[in-house]
């Protein structure tokens, strides 16, 4: 069996009995496996690892090259140093078995619903429409928390849009992970995400002691596009990848971040979270009324909200 353009079919069929999907690319054949991380590129010509390491999907954890013909040391060497497994004719036999074994996630040829399926959208937590968070913390908890007396304190509603997600992520051996939901929350001011967990926040239509709502600066367009961002980080893995390379064994740790179908954001709402403000001589306390951490100053005056 020659890689390359001289790929016979039966390789081409082993390939693909093993769950990769198969490419014709320029510089020779791609075989991926999504669900265990895998990427085999079958090589046409000589070509050098530097300029065909760019064919190998970023997400990807087990890659390797195979010539159809000894590669070289100086070829050999530069792969080693990238964490890719070179083979040939003389290596591809013994090693096909680890390549076409089945990845963590189930049989060769068969993947786990959960694993081949785009994830569904989670439906919002939250009634429709405005609403605002409970605070747990009154003035006088807040007075005790900033340890400042004497000075002015106001309740502000401060907007975020809180979008609920759906997530799978990478297991450390590069298979599929388990799914989970979560809530991620955009500060509409000051753009910074926070992931919250269903449940740990109670819902009102209205608050009994005075307060000053601010009204969102960022669009909801842009929350979902901030939110995202910082959900893929969140969730992205460090997985470790050994090969053997001669003598040498290769360490290689890479991070993994959810594929495309493997995050579905659900349906935004505006909701607004109480913040304890202490405006005094040295400057301005910010007290989240919900949980008690300080945070940030939105950099507002007083009498801009309402």
């Amino acid at each position: 069996m020659s890689p390359g353009g001289g790929t016979t079919p039966t390789l081409r069929r082993l390939l693909e009995a093993a769950g990769y999907r198969l490419e014709d690319r320029s510089n020779g054949l791609r075989a991926v496996r999504a669900r265990d991380h895998r990427a085999v590129f079958l090589v046409s010509g000589l070509r050098s690892p530097v300029e065909v390491e760019g064919e190998f999907p970023g997400d990807v954890v087990h890659r390797t090259l195979v010539y159809a013909e000894e590669p070289g040391e100086v070829a050999r060497k530069i792969a080693a140093e990238r964490g890719i497994e070179v083979l040939d004719p003389t290596t591809l036999g013994p090693a096909l078995g680890e390549i076409l074994l089945p990845g963590p996630t189930g049989p060769i040829g068969e993947e786990e619903p959960s694993a081949r399926a785009a994830l569904e959208p989670p439906a919002t937590v939250f009634p429709e429409g405005e609403r605002i968070i409970v605070p747990r913390l009154g003035q006088a908890e807040a007075e005790a928390l900033a340890g400042v007396e004497g000075c002015r304190y106001s309740l502000r509603l401060v907007p975020f849009f809180v979008t609920p997600y759906r997530v799978r992520v990478a297991s450390a051996h590069g298979g599929t992970g388990a799914t989970s939901d979560h809530l991620i929350a955009v500060n509409a001011l000051t753009g910074h995400a926070e992931v919250w967990e269903a449940g740990e926040r109670e819902v009102t239509g209205g608050l009994e002691v005075s307060s000053q709502r601010l009204e969102p600066e960022l669009s909801e367009e842009q929350s979902r596009a901030i939110a995202e961002e910082a959900v893929l980080k969140r969730h992205t893995v460090s997985v470790d990848h050994s090969e053997q390379h001669g003598g040498a064994l290769v360490i290689e740790r890479r991070r993994v971040p959810p594929g495309p179908g493997d995050l579905r954001l659900g349906p935004t709402v505006l909701l607004h979270v109480p913040y304890w403000y202490v405006e005094g001589p040295e400057g301005r306390v910010v007290l989240d009324a919900v949980t008690g951490a300080r945070a940030l100053p939105d950099e507002r005056e007083i009498d801009t909200v309402r």
